[in-house]
């Protein structure tokens, strides 16, 4: 399937996302769940994009999806967060009450047991080979949970667990836009042999978005795995971005002898991290295509397995890259 394919689900519903705030999360409380109406709310710190999240009291959120494409993933979390999280070593939400629409507003809702931690970050981190190993050890729990009747990939998880060549064609456009300041033969190879690397396995749970604003941290150590909304059973490739997002040089290969995954899901995990990477390098936050330069790189230098003479990925004046449903998963807090 090609990205021009993908059902025409919106990511963020503008308008909706711009009425939601603490005075409609008081409605939805007081209407639907009353014994919690006297509970103060307030925004969490670290807002997200495809859900905006609120405490509800101190041990307590609220999570509102911000459009009809993140919706679809309310009901998969109320019923498989609470199995998926008897059986992982880390914590994961727990979903506490299921709301509905209301109030003027049109989707489901959750309310969620709170999580303390704080998001990722390599100066929270003790040791970031032992975080890259224990990061390894629950996604190889997460991949050890019976499967069967867990929610195939689709566009709840916005593909991720299907096949990489659902972005077949946005990668390409986005090599092509960006033709200038890559080296395009190296790029285009990478993304060659990920597709290459077809998935033969069974499939398995996957998180779908194991990235660092979704991995809470205490002590210096992983205590968490938030945000759900991509998880599904299919290929687990897509959990090994995080390799080249966060980890680096003893931390990666830690993390890749702790994971146990064939080079073959390896190739189509950097696939997906390059498709992401490209497609976010126009990003108008300039930290974020900041990011997609460094991905990019650590991309190029592990599938080159050399250092790379030139990649000229300074920002220049942005190309705008044309991309049917990006599903940009931002954290939305715990």
């Amino acid at each position: 399937m090609d990205a021009q394919d993908l059902p025409d689900v919106p990511d963020t519903d503008e308008a909706v996302a711009g009425r939601i705030d603490e005075a409609l999360v008081r409605r939805l409380v007081a209407d639907q769940f009353p014994h919690w109406a006297e509970l103060p709310v307030r925004a969490v710190e670290v807002g997200g994009w495809d859900n905006r999240t609120f405490h509800l009291g101190d041990a307590m959120t609220v999570r509102l999806p911000s459009g009809a494409g993140y919706a679809i993933q309310v009901a998969k979390e109320q019923r498989w967060l609470p199995v998926l999280g008897e059986r992982l070593p880390r914590e994961v939400p727990t979903p506490l009450a299921h709301g509905r629409a209301g109030a003027g507003y049109p989707y489901p809702w959750s309310v969620y047991r709170w999580i303390g931690g704080r998001t990722a970050r390599p100066e929270r981190i003790d040791d970031l080979t032992r975080f890259a190993t224990d990061l390894a050890g629950f996604l190889r729990a997460l991949r050890g949970v019976d499967a069967t009747g867990g929610p195939a990939a689709g566009p709840h998880s916005a593909w991720r667990g299907g096949p990489l060549a659902t972005y077949d064609a946005e990668t390409r456009a986005a090599i092509g836009a960006h033709r200038d300041r890559l080296p395009v033969d190296a790029v285009t190879a990478m993304w060659q042999a990920a597709l290459d690397a077809n998935w033969a396995g069974p499939p398995v749970w996957f998180h779908g978005d194991v990235a660092a604003g979704n991995l809470l941290v205490r002590g210096g150590r992983l205590a968490a795995v938030i945000d759900f909304g991509c998880c599904g059973v299919g290929d687990p490739a897509c959990d090994t971005v995080i390799a080249w997002t966060l980890l680096h040089g003893p931390s990666r290969a830690a993390f890749h002898d702790a994971l146990d995954v064939d080079s073959a899901t390896w190739a189509r995990g950097r696939g997906w991290a390059l498709w992401k990477a490209l497609i976010s390098l126009d990003n108008p936050e300039p930290a974020k295509a900041a990011e997609a330069r460094h991905v990019l790189g650590q991309l190029l230098a592990e599938h080159t397995e050399r250092p790379l003479r030139r990649v000229d990925l300074a920002a220049r004046a942005p190309k705008r890259v044309a991309a049917a449903h990006r599903a940009q998963q931002e954290p939305a807090g715990g």
